[in-house]
C-alpha cells in the first residue's frame, strides 16, 4: 500500500514548473487557507507548503502575540514539519497591534516568500486580517475621542452592541458583543465617519496578487464536537496555567478580557469570578458564536473554493492554480 506522501506526489508540480509559472505570471500567486475554528485549516496550509514548495503565513489576530500559544490554537514547531512559518509570536501582548499593522508585515512576507520562488500561504480564520494582506484597503483614520471613550465607558457591553447596531448593521453582524474596546472603537469609527467598510468593499478592489481561496467547512453539529474536544484537549495540556503564566508577565485582567474566548473566560475563572465548568461552558459558547461570525464574513466571497474536510480536492485545486 502507498503512503500518504506517495500517492499525493503525483499532484505536485517539478521545480521547472513551479517556477517557471511563476517567473510568468503577471501578478504573484498567493494560495489562501481559510475557515472557521477549529475546521484544520493549520493542517492543510502545511500539506500544501510541503507538496508545492510553500512557505506559511498566519492570518490569526491572536497567533500574532508570544506566549499565546494554547488558548490561540497556535500551530507547534512538530506540526510545522519543517515548514517555515511567518508572524507567530512577533510582539508582546501587552502591546496593541491591529489589522493595519498586520497587513503591512504580510504583504512584506508575502513578497519575501516570492523573492525564494516559494509559494506564500495565508492561512488563518481572520477574515480582516486576510483582506488587508490581500488587498490594498484603505482603513479608516479616526483619531482616539477621549470624551467619547469615557462616556461610552460607562455602559455595558449590552448596551454599546445596541448603540452599534443602530449606528452601522454591517459592523455590528461582524463583531465580538462582548468585547467591549472593539464595540467602543467601531462606535467611534461610525459616529465619525458614518460606518466602517463594509467587509464586501475589499472584494470590489484589485489585488496585487493572483490569488486561491480554499475555504473548510464542516457540518454545524461536527464543528460543535470538535470545538468541544479541542478545549478538552488545551486544558489538559496547560491552558490555565499558560494564561497564569501571562498574567505574572505582567499582561493586565482587562488585556486578556479583550482578547476573548478562552482569555476573557480563564481570566474570570482564575480571579475568582467564574467556576471552572462555568468557565468551559462559556467558551464552547462564544466560540460557536465565534464561528458563526467568521461564516458571515467569509459567505460574502463567491470566488473561496469550499470543501468538506480532509478532501484531496484542494491539493488538486492548488495543482491546477500553479501549473
Amino acid at each position: 500500500m502507498q503512503n500518504k506522501d506517495s500517492s499525493l506526489a503525483s499532484l505536485a508540480p517539478t521545480n521547472a514548473e513551479y517556477k517557471g509559472n511563476m517567473k510568468a505570471s503577471q501578478k504573484n500567486k498567493v494560495v489562501v487557507v481559510l475557515g472557521q475554528t477549529a475546521s484544520g485549516k493549520s493542517d492543510l496550509a502545511v500539506e500544501i507548503a510541503r507538496l508545492f514548495n510553500g512557505e506559511v503565513i498566519s492570518a490569526d489576530s491572536r497567533q500574532i502575540y508570544k506566549g499565546m500559544d494554547l488558548g490561540s490554537g497556535k500551530i507547534t514547531t512538530k506540526e510545522m514539519l519543517g515548514i517555515k512559518h511567518h508572524l507567530l509570536s512577533i510582539i508582546s501582548p501587552k502591546k496593541i497591534f491591529n489589522a493595519s499593522d498586520y497587513g503591512i508585515l504580510a504583504k512584506r512576507a508575502i513578497k519575501n516568500i516570492c523573492r525564494k520562488n516559494k509559494l506564500p500561504i495565508l492561512c488563518g480564520g481572520s477574515g480582516f486580517y486576510i483582506d488587508t494582506a490581500l488587498y490594498d484597503l484603505k482603513l479608516p483614520e479616526v483619531k482616539p475621542n477621549i470624551l467619547l471613550r469615557k462616556k461610552l465607558a460607562k455602559l455595558t457591553s449590552e448596551e454599546l452592541f445596541k448603540i452599534l447596531k443602530k449606528l452601522d448593521p454591517q459592523r455590528a453582524g461582524t463583531i465580538d458583543a462582548r468585547n467591549k474596546v472593539r464595540l467602543v472603537r467601531a462606535i467611534e469609527i461610525a459616529k465619525k465617519i458614518g460606518a466602517s467598510p463594509l467587509p464586501s468593499e475589499a472584494l470590489q478592489k484589485e489585488s496585487p496578487y493572483d490569488i486561491l481561496k480554499i475555504g473548510i467547512i464542516w457540518p454545524a453539529k461536527k464543528l460543535e464536537e470538535r470545538i468541544k474536544l479541542r478545549l478538552e484537549k488545551r486544558l489538559k495540556k496547560g491552558m490555565v496555567a499558560e494564561v497564569r503564566g501571562l498574567i505574572k508577565k505582567g499582561v493586565s485582567l482587562k488585556r486578556l478580557e479583550d482578547f476573548g474566548l478562552e482569555y476573557r473566560y480563564i481570566s474570570r475563572f482564575i480571579s475568582g469570578k467564574i467556576k471552572r465548568e462555568e468557565m468551559k461552558e462559556e467558551i464552547i459558547k462564544e466560540s460557536l458564536k465565534y464561528a458563526k461570525r467568521q461564516n458571515t464574513w467569509f459567505k460574502r466571497d463567491a470566488k473561496i473554493k469550499w470543501i468538506k474536510a480532509g478532501d484531496k480536492k484542494a491539493l488538486a485545486l492548488v495543482k491546477k492554480f500553479i501549473s
